[in-house]
């Protein structure tokens, strides 16, 4: 009975086991059925997404293939293949990449663990690991690499000989990074704990008595843990109280004296050392400044293996800064001077800044001092040729560097050799590649002296005795614009003197003579004293003759020039002087016209003016609607004074037919004058370049200024109308909130930037100037020109950020605010600049064809230099242009009868420069020929 229940029992719950299969199974076909759609969609979706990232792959290959130099498009590169799981492709770019750049300490990571994973599946797989970490340590100094080498290499310890090389790397790891105070420690904890799980494997089993060899492997495994713990407590290392601590409990002996000491002077290096690593540990990245004070500091210390270190690893964290390799690579060509480290270092140094001419140049030089084989730098200066370089002089510079290394080779006790004939094809080809490749490029050869040529020159004549071919070479350079420098034929000349013959001598000097502008009497000078040392009576005599022809027409031109410069002067002069008196004449209606109870207020205004207005009458600026129209009356007043042909005519205002009719009165009230007191400067600033168009100036300049302190008053300037004129003056209670408000000197106000200058006395200080922006070369900066005019800086810092972290975007604009179609993007780095003006120069911007290219803006002309221009420019007579040129609504009183008359009386030179005829100039004095009244009178009245 009870085993036929129990095989009841047993069919009822296969029973239910199989009701609860079928159940299962038909929730999961519905299921499915359920779920297919979204399967479906799924799988689409990830075909899709699979597809945007082989297009985006593909994008990034070919881009690559244009500018191998890209960096950014490698790091993305290898992102995707590694996401995507593209093992072989993936290991072809990441090779790729550390053949042109040293990588990162995060990129060969992920290199190895990815290699250390396929390396348990191939039978060598284990070397192939081996030689990338070989490759890793050399870019820079990593702790973490070199700890992360050894752990591996204990993987292979069961090998031949793992347990030598184990130590063996240990050794070379302590040996690069033993001294690294932060990160040093983990290495050697790393080693002791390696040699101690060997000292655990050998221990013998307890309760047994080991052999003479057991016992003897036992003691060298104690003295090499032993030596291990003296060696780290004698190196200086941040927590090394607590690694003393861990030997006292390990040693079974009591502890050396000469541990101890060693212990202590380390303790003691380590408060030297410590405040420079904790200056480290608490900047911001890239801690520039702390690692040049901790450079310097050891510098002084004289250690050459902790020099090196702290070289390296302040290059890990600022890898792109050239200066710092340059320091590096000194310090060991100068004072260790060991190959294999200079030349690493200098080739580590050019990879990491291909773009720095001067790093080329010292590895050039080291490779030649340390004996490297000739084709070796060869390909070294070929490469220096592709490494992007931003100036056309730095190109000048590599190709002289490389053939002063070329000049050494040559043995020119020979006639002919092939160092020799490699030397002229090296010379030929450098001015080819000027000529083609980087005037292409630039516009400019970057050699506008020749120095190349010129080198080229005294090699054929002083090395070679070939002054044929000398002679040649400086026909070519006097043909390239340089006959007119005295500097030029004299070199010429030395050349001649030190391996021609005289007669060359004296055929240059001629030419000098008659060709040189720039300093003539020079060359007459070494022409006479050549012909009385060397010439004849015949000679002496043409060459005086010459001389003094050549010295009269040259005073002659200074002459002439000099009496341009009078007259331009004078005008000058005549222009002030009738700009007071017509400003004393406007005076003096206002006071006439004002009633007698605003003469004291008109003064006041005045006065007020000439204080505060000082440096603002300086400030150029454009009118604007509803400005005052008196400015205006006295414009053309002053663009009338000088009248036909240089005489004297009466005003506007005399001439006119009818009066002008007087401007209505403002309703703007303007506001309180405040007298200015020059003695409280020192606490105000000037603000300028402010919109026209504000309706309350005070009340918004307070709002912005009221974060650099307490504001006592602020002036804004009004003109006569009450409009707004654009600048105003901001007075603190303190010198240090002024000093804080020049700080926030171009923060954009209503969509321009503001002006925040000094307050400064221009009537004592004439000389005062801030310029806002750099006159030199910034090699970190862009200047981006041909921008669409509806461009804003969110839409040009998403185009340039992809190439480099944007420190600032400054887009141009004129006074009124509106954009040039220009900007200014400032990168961290040269590296980035140098790669954005490779990828973005041409490239289109909503259907704008931009140019990018280094900043170099123009140094700024000093008042001198443009005098001097003006005096240069061929006169043209005043009336044509007015006192201060043709103004778009300048009204000509002049018939045009009188202007299709004097038309004929100028003369177009050949660069197109209207000039008078001399005929129409009586006596070369420049003044035209004067009319009389019966003359004017016929050509008014002809039809």
């Amino acid at each position: 009975m009870a085993a036929a229940k129990q095989d009841e029992g047993e069919k009822l719950r296969l029973a239910e086991e199989g009701e609860e299969e079928m159940e299962s199974e038909e929730g999961g076909q519905q299921r499915q059925q359920g779920d297919g759609s979204s399967e479906e969609s799924g799988e689409s979706s990830s075909e899709e997404d699979d597809k945007e990232c082989e297009v985006e792959i593909q994008r990034l290959e070919e881009q690559l293939s244009i500018n191998a130099f890209d960096y950014n498009c490698h790091v993305d590169l290898i992102k995707l293949l590694r996401q995507e799981g593209e093992l072989e492709r993936l290991r072809h770019a990441r090779q790729k990449m550390s053949e042109l750049f040293p990588l990162t300490e995060e990129l060969w990571l992920d290199w190895l663990k990815d290699e250390m994973k396929f390396a348990e599946s191939e039978t060598s797989g284990r070397e192939t690991v081996y030689e990338l970490f070989e490759r890793a340590v050399k870019d820079y100094i990593c702790p973490e690499i070199w700890l992360e080498y050894a752990q591996y290499s204990i993987g292979g310890m069961g090998e031949k000989g793992g347990i030598a090389k184990v130590r063996s790397i240990f050794e070379r790891a302590l040996t690069a990074v033993g001294l690294h105070m932060t990160k040093g420690s983990a290495v050697w904890d790393a080693y002791r704990e390696f040699e101690n799980a060997i000292l655990g494997s050998i221990q013998p089993m307890a309760g047994t008595v080991p052999s003479s060899e057991q016992q003897q492997l036992l003691n060298d495994q104690l003295d090499r843990m032993r030596t291990l713990f003296k060696r780290q407590l004698g190196v200086p290392l941040l927590e090394m109280e607590a690694t003393y601590a861990e030997y006292v409990d390990w040693s079974e002996e009591p502890i050396a004296d000469s541990l101890i000491n060693n212990y202590k002077k380390a303790l003691a290096q380590v408060k030297k050392y410590k405040p420079y690593e904790e200056a480290l540990l608490a900047a911001e990245t890239p801690k520039l400044a702390e690692y040049q004070a901790y450079i310097d500091f050891e510098m002084k210390e004289g250690d050459p293996a902790r020099i090196q270190l702290i070289f390296e690893r302040a290059l890990a964290e600022n890898c792109l800064v050239p200066d710092l390799w340059a320091k590096y690579a000194l310090y060991l060509d100068r004072q260790l001077k060991v190959k294999d480290l200079v030349l690493s270092t200098h080739d580590r140094a050019t990879r990491n800044c291909p773009w720095t001419v001067g790093l080329w140049k010292k590895c050039i030089l080291a490779m030649e001092r340390h004996c490297v084989d000739h084709s070796t730098i060869v390909e070294t200066f070929e490469k220096a040729l592709n490494a992007g370089f931003i100036q056309a002089t730095d190109y000048v510079e590599i190709w002289q560097s490389y053939l002063d290394y070329l000049r050494r080779r040559v043995d020119f006790t020979k006639d002919s050799s092939k160092e020799l004939e490699e030397l002229r094809a090296a010379f030929a080809r450098a001015l080819d590649y000027l000529k083609q490749e980087v005037e292409e490029r630039f516009g400019e050869s970057g050699d506008p002296t020749c120095s190349i040529m010129q080198n080229w020159a005294r090699v054929e004549a002083g090395h070679c005795n070939n002054m044929q071919k000398a002679r040649e070479l400086w026909d070519n350079i006097m043909t390239k614009g340089n006959s007119k420098f005295a500097n030029m034929w004299l070199e010429y000349y030395n050349l001649e003197r030190a391996h021609g013959d005289i007669q060359h001598c004296r055929k240059a000097l001629h030419r000098a003579v008659m060709c040189t502008s720039d300093y003539p009497e020079h060359v007459c000078e070494v022409l006479l004293l050549l012909e009385r040392i060397e010439g004849t009576l015949e000679d002496w005599d043409t060459a005086v003759q010459k001389t003094e022809m050549r010295l009269t027409r040259v005073s002659e031109q200074r002459a002439k020039a000099a009496k341009k410069e009078a007259i331009v002067a004078r005008q000058e002069e005549e222009k002030a002087e009738n700009r007071k008196k017509s400003r004393a004449e406007k005076k003096a209606k206002k006071v006439k016209k004002a009633k007698p109870g605003d003469k004291r207020k008109a003064e006041e205004e005045d006065e007020e003016d000439e204080e505060w207005g000082e440096e603002a009458a300086e400030q150029p600026s454009k009118k604007h609607k509803g400005e005052d129209e008196l400015e205006d009356d006295e414009n053309d007043e002053m663009e009338t004074e000088i009248g036909l042909f240089g005489r004297s005519t009466t005003s506007r205002a005399q001439t006119s037919a009818k009066p002008k009719p007087k401007p209505k009165p403002s309703t703007t009230k303007e506001p309180p004058k405040i007298p200015h007191d020059t003695n409280k400067d020192n606490i105000t600033v000037f603000v300028s370049n402010l919109p026209f168009n504000m309706s309350d100036p005070d009340k918004q300049l307070r709002n912005v200024f009221s974060s650099c302190g307490e504001i006592t008053d602020v002036r804004v300037i009004y003109n006569n109308k009450g409009t707004f004129r654009g600048y105003c003056y901001v007075q603190f209670t303190d010198e240090k909130s002024a000093l804080d408000a020049l700080k926030i000197d171009r923060q954009e106000m209503n969509g321009r930037p503001m002006f925040v200058s000094p307050c400064v006395d221009k009537s004592k200080k004439p000389d005062f100037k801030v310029f806002k922006y750099s006159t030199a070369l910034e090699k970190h900066k862009l200047f981006v020109s041909g921008l669409p005019f509806s461009c804003t800086t969110e839409e040009v810092e998403k185009v340039f950020k992809e190439h480099g972290t944007i420190k600032q975007i400054r887009l141009v604009t004129n006074r009124s605010g509106k954009p040039k179609g220009l900007a200014y993007v400032e990168y961290e780095n040269e590296a980035q600049a140098s790669q954005a003006v490779m990828k973005l120069d041409g490239t289109k911007i909503k259907d704008n064809t931009i140019q990018v290219a280094i900043s170099n803006p123009p140094m700024r002309k000093h008042p001198e230099a443009l005098e001097t221009a003006q005096f240069n420019r061929p006169m043209m007579p005043r009336q044509i242009y007015g006192a201060r040129g043709k103004g778009r609504t300048q009204v000509s009183l002049l018939p045009r009868s009188l202007h299709r008359q004097s038309a004929p009386a100028a003369t177009k030179t050949e660069n197109g420069t209207p000039q008078a005829q001399s005929g129409s100039l009586p006596g070369g004095e420049g003044e035209p020929q004067k009319m009389s009244n019966a003359d004017f009178a016929r050509l008014m009245l002809r039809k």
